[in-house]
């Protein structure tokens, strides 16, 4: 029984021995009715009108326990769910999860059998809802036990941990239990009054005070320096007055803690640590930046009035020292100081507020052309003037819709973005109300050293986009180098930052090389305002893992404080907005980003039979909407919030997949299957390190283009070449039934259209959704199959020792043609319904010659030898016998080889198939697709 299986079965056991039960057996069924009525008679006429209208099994029991231990959350949720009617009984259970939480496990127990955790999945939202529904037979409990782990981020100076309460109906046990435990003093503890959905506080015992916040009623606090333990729970009469709806609000715990001068705070447990790096009293380091603000039609109204507000707000809390501008954007774009970036001065500021008053919203949105605008500001600011270097520059972007205007196409805005910034400073990205794409603000500020921030439709918009700027608004630190001793660490989350701001905090996990090392030596380098600052120590390890270790037997944690040290370590992986996607499917853990499908019993409706079925567990934006059941789909994904059965990712069944030859892989070596004319011909490409080449074009009928990206290496001791090439991406542009972009490397698999989805290519998976399927065997291949008639196989080729000559590589084969049309072109498309002919050549004649006397015989002394050809459309190519290993060497083919780049075996040259860049599908002016008719 693994660690997280065992403290499940723990907190069973004290849910079961609080009570006083013994389990669910006979004799405990036939008490439901008279616990209910006992239940009942304890509360006011009101709230038994609204219990006896539930048809919905009952809540008997929500218990809420977090423990965070040197601010890293651990929360465990065990809700218990009466059915006291006859007849079998949908249940839902459903908990809201903060969005940067994970899900470590979840078991029910329902008729006495436990049906243990799924897997696997990811969204974008500051809260997901995690859902599951089930059928819980008459007179019968059904128990849900869930946990996830959470490392909180301090944002202006304090943590933040939330628990969100909506159990949707009045409850008859809630409580909530959150105890903190931290090896530095603790100096700040506020519990505020229950949170709602518009971020408005409300309370059970009337509103708050001037001051100090006001706790929800019957919350107790008990503290000494280094822990607390914080208890709200309001019986059922209680929650009555809060909301008669069962949906109470958000109980939010800040708290901060003594910050240590230096090289700051480190945990040190079972061969892992953690670094929290949270420096104070620095003089602020000026900043240049430009806000770039969505004026569209759809701003119009509280958004935009909002939005003016924060902007004013913002404006007069901008430092002497620091420089700006603004740029407002809609279809049209426009400069409030055109080519420069200004001081702050009062006729400044006062100019500011005038452009920023007569903004009036019309017109699309061009996200492209404002970011593109905002970015040359910056960078020709800081061209011009060499900038401060100890200067921050970034950029404030905001928008409440997605691009109508100009480039549409996430990739190639992203791209667009990043060559703009070119890494001299942040995107800052904020997103207004339900309509924005929030993937793709939040890659354009990941990708760019900034953050994301949402602003829900029914939020208080002013506030939050104030609350943002004061997050980001006093930088303290730029170019930020934490050092270890070296060889000491094995590895570590990051340890290269752009940028630290006041009240934040840099945290880095690691894992030491040497567990028994008696110290480990630190060293933060990083510029401030007017210098260059180093700091250094030496750490005392085992010093530090026994106070680590206190702290976990402080706060009871047992087995569930083994691995805290290493969880935060993981979420620096790969790429930053999709690490937690990444580990979820590496390590087989839910995030809370996540649907997964469990084992559930399925009660008829008489109750009187169990039958083993699905139910899903899923993640929405809303926990209003229903998800529908899904069968037969072990350990499935759903990832649309709006519909939540449109895609799902499980886990395959093993079988043979039946590919053509027709392929390029390896060097790249391109193999050509004419089955018509029952030949093979082979030839080579000697394209250029980041040449794009299309592969595959038929845009204009099918919808699918496929192009391949080159990468370089050393050619092996005594070859003929001057260096290889490879293939290290393939990407597919899907147009039908809805526009999607796949993009496939030796590591992960990118999925792009209605939602997005990362998956690593060590894992075996399968992903569906609108006629569009990817399939990965872990380590081996990748398929994809559009509308079931158009398939592409790409083989994944992983060294683990690679000599200097070998690359990660990609192979690209094709396996089903039949849904492209007989139009499609490409270095492989144009050969799908082409015919081939083989011939023969004089071997002393050019091919002119050849050309020139086909009508005439020729002289036979002139012909001493032939040599092979082929003839394809009007072209007569020399060609030679030649062998080739495929699908990664299992197979040699033997085909007729062409020489020279393919010359005249393809249309045109091989230069015609190079295009401008991954996701090119040659429409549009800068398009290329030379060929395509």
């Amino acid at each position: 029984m693994d660690t997280h299986m065992i403290v499940i079965t723990l907190l069973l056991c004290l849910i079961l021995s609080a009570r006083g039960e013994d389990g669910l057996d006979a004799e405990d069924d036939l008490l439901f009715d008279q616990d209910f009525d006992i239940v009942l008679r304890r509360v006011p006429r009101q709230v038994k009108a609204l219990l006896n209208k539930e048809t919905k099994p009952h809540i008997q029991d929500l218990s809420v326990k977090t423990t965070i231990i040197s601010r890293y959350a651990f929360t465990a949720v065990s809700c218990t769910m009466l059915n006291r009617h006859s007849a079998a009984t949908k249940g839902v259970f459903q908990f809201q999860i903060p969005a940067s939480a994970y899900v470590s496990n979840f078991t029910m127990i329902i008729g006495g059998r436990v049906y243990p955790k799924g897997q696997n999945g990811q969204s974008e939202s500051e809260m997901e809802t995690f859902r599951v529904a089930a059928n819980v037979p008459g007179k019968n409990r059904a128990v849900f036990l869930l946990t996830y782990e959470e490392l909180l981020q301090r944002r202006l100076g304090r943590y933040e941990h939330v628990t969100s309460l909506r159990p949707m109906q009045l409850v008859s046990r809630l409580t909530v239990d959150v105890t903190i435990v931290d090896s530095s003093e603790i100096t700040r503890l506020d519990v505020l009054p229950l949170r709602n959905a518009k971020s408005i506080a409300v309370n059970g015992n009337g509103p708050k005070i001037q001051g100090k916040p006001t706790p929800p009623v019957t919350t107790v606090i008990k503290q000494n320096k280094t822990y607390c333990k914080i208890t709200f729970s309001p019986n059922i009469v209680q929650q009555a007055r809060i909301a008669t709806n069962g949906i109470l609000g958000d109980f939010i715990v800040q708290y901060d803690v003594e910050r240590e001068l230096g090289i700051g705070d480190i945990q040190v447990l079972n061969g892992h640590f953690v670094h929290y790096f949270a420096p104070k009293d620095l003089p602020v380091v000026p900043k240049n930046v430009v806000f770039v603000i969505d004026t569209s039609a759809s701003m119009v109204g509280t958004k935009m009035r909002q939005t003016k507000e924060a902007l004013f707000t913002i404006l007069k809390d901008l430092r002497p020292n620091d420089r700006f501008n603004f740029v407002s954007f809609s279809n049209r774009i426009k400069v409030w100081q055109p080519g420069q970036l200004v001081a702050v001065t009062p006729n400044n500021i006062r100019d500011a507020k005038k452009f920023i008053y007569m903004i009036t919203p019309t017109g699309g949105t061009d996200i492209n052309g404002a970011i593109q605008t905002g970015s040359s500001l910056l960078s020709n600011y800081l061209s011009s003037t060499g900038g401060n270097h100890n200067s921050v520059s970034l950029i404030i972007f905001l928008t409440d819709g997605r691009p109508t205007v100009g480039e549409l196409k996430s990739p190639i805005i992203l791209s667009n973005t990043k060559s703009a910034v070119q890494e001299q400073f942040c995107v800052f990205t904020i997103g207004i109300g339900n309509d924005v794409d929030y993937r793709l603000l939040e890659r354009m500020s990941l990708e760019n050293c900034g953050m994301m921030r949402r602003i829900h439709e029914e939020s208080d918009a002013s506030t939050m986009l104030k609350g943002f700027y004061d997050e980001i608004g006093t930088p303290l630190l730029s170019d930020i180098r934490v050092g270890y001793t070296e060889d000491s660490v094995q590895y570590v989350t990051q340890n290269l930052f752009t940028n630290y701001f006041n009240g934040s905090e840099i945290v880095i996990a690691g894992k030491l090389t040497n567990r028994s090392a008696e110290s480990l030596h630190v060293q933060v380098t990083a510029s401030n305002s007017d210098k260059s600052i180093v700091l250094e120590t030496d750490v005392a390890l085992r010093e530090r893992e026994r106070e680590t270790q206190r702290q976990v037997e402080a706060a009871n944690a047992g087995s569930v404080g083994d691995e805290y040290t290493e969880r935060p370590g993981q979420q620096e992986r790969e790429e930053i907005t999709q690490q937690i996607t990444n580990l979820s499917l590496a390590y087989s853990f839910l995030t809370p980003l996540t649907n997964l499908v469990v084992e559930t019993p399925d009660a008829l409706l008489d109750g009187s039979n169990l039958n083993n079925s699905v139910a899903t567990a899923a993640s929405t934006a809303d926990p209003s909407e229903d998800v529908e059941d899904v069968e037969d789909k072990p350990q499935s994904l759903h990832r649309n919030t709006k519909q939540p059965v449109g895609t799902s990712v499980r886990k395959p069944m093993k079988k043979s997949i039946t590919i053509s030859k027709t392929s390029a892989d390896g060097d790249p070596h391109f193999v050509v299957e004419f089955p018509l004319s029952k030949l093979t011909v082979c030839f080579n490409i000697n394209g250029e390190p980041g040449h794009i080449l299309r592969l595959v074009s038929d845009h204009k009928h099918s919808g699918v283009t496929v192009n391949g990206k080159l990468i370089g290496a050393p050619a092996p001791a005594n070859s003929r070449k001057q260096q290889r090439t490879y293939f290290s991406t393939i990407t597919i542009v899907v147009e039908r039934p809805r526009r999607s972009y796949i993009e496939i490397t030796p590591r992960k698999v990118i999925l792009d259209g209605k939602d997005r989805l990362v998956l690593p290519c060590d894992t075996t998976v399968a992903v569906e959704s609108d006629g569009l399927a990817v399939a990965i065997a872990g380590r081996s291949n990748v398929t994809v199959t559009i509308e079931g008639t158009i398939g592409f196989v790409i083989l994944v080729h992983q060294y683990k020792n690679p000599a200097p000559y070998q690359r990660d590589h990609l192979g690209f084969y094709i396996s089903n043609s039949k849904g492209l049309s007989k139009d499609s072109h490409g270095l492989l498309g144009q050969f799908l319904y082409q015919e081939v002919g083989l011939t023969e050549l004089p071997s002393n004649a050019t091919m002119d010659e050849v050309i020139k006397n086909s009508t005439q015989a020729a002289a036979p002394s002139a012909v001493l030898t032939t040599s092979p050809a082929l003839k394809i459309k009007d072209r007569t190519v020399s060609v030679v016998k030649k062998t080739r290993k495929i699908y990664s060497g299992a197979q040699t083919v033997n085909c007729w080889f062409v020489k020279n780049n393919a010359a005249k075996l393809i249309d045109g040259q091989y230069e015609d198939y190079v295009v401008s860049h991954l996701f090119d599908t040659g429409e549009g002016p800068h398009g290329t697709n030379k060929h395509e008719k």
